[in-house]
């Protein structure tokens, strides 16, 4: 178990150092699924590692829906829907 523990955080470490603008969301994830995954069964690794998913794909999400209205209100349309 040690060596796959060890190859998660490495793949993680990776993810965050390779593109540190483009992970947006990623660190506040990783911290809620490291500590969720903690008191899941010792799976905090796993559980930083999906957090870290999740909190960028809403980080993301947020941020469309950000422009999205931004550009309604700029051309006068309705906001777009939720």
């Amino acid at each position: 178990m040690t060596i796959s523990k060890f190859a998660a955080g490495a793949a993680l470490a990776a993810m965050l150092a390779a593109a540190p603008a483009a992970n947006a969301g990623c660190l506040t994830g990783a911290a809620v699924g490291g500590v969720a995954g903690h008191y899941a069964g010792h799976h905090a690794v796993v559980g930083a590692i999906g957090g870290c998913v999740v909190g960028h794909h809403m980080a993301v999400m947020k941020k469309r829906r950000e422009a999205a209205a931004r550009a309604a209100a700029r051309n006068g349309g309705p906001p777009p829907r939720p």
